[in-house]
């Protein structure tokens, strides 16, 4: 059983409440536009960490992360990327990528608009933290705790951080 602390869009700002909220995870995704790479530093510091570079993200993160991320964990096979579209309206890349890997879970960032929602099309679960920095258009910074144990996505919870003043 693993703990999952999923965050995305920090562009460069780790709100204090994030690392009370992911206290008890057991690792920390970044669904990408990390922002700066004294973000990822403090993360991997605190959390086993795993992250895909966003499109702010310039060429010392994008030498750090990779452009997505195809693991599993537990039973459930995972990717990840940052601009990957929604259900029914994903990216061309983030397609190929689906259809290439396969996954049960799949998770994007970019849109700033926290979303989960069971995709029937490729029999997955597509998630989307929103955003937890203050560059954007969002309202609420918003992150995703989640628990997987073998092939199960359970416990979900949607956090809000407060308004990106």
């Amino acid at each position: 059983m693993k703990r999952i602390g999923l965050l995305s869009d920090t562009h460069g700002y780790i709100d204090p409440k994030i690392k009370k909220h992911f206290a008890e995870v057991d690792e920390i995704w970044h669904a990408g536009d990390v922002g700066d790479i004294k973000v990822i530093d403090e993360l991997r510091a605190f959390k086993p960490l795993k992250a895909v570079y966003g499109n702010i993200d310039g060429t010392e993160i994008r030498a750090e992360l990779p452009e997505f991320e195809s693991f599993h964990c537990e039973n459930v096979r995972v990717l990840m990327t940052h601009i990957g579209g929604k259900p029914g309206k994903y990216m061309r890349n983030a397609a190929e990528l689906i259809q290439e890997h396969k996954p049960d879970l799949f998770i994007c960032g970019h849109s700033h608009i926290l979303l989960v929602k069971h995709d029937p099309r490729f029999n997955m679960l597509w998630m989307n933290p929103g955003a937890c920095g203050y560059k954007g258009f969002h309202q609420v910074k918003t992150i995703l705790r989640f628990t997987i144990e073998k092939n199960n996505i359970r416990d979900l919870e949607v956090i809000e951080l407060g308004k990106r003043v």
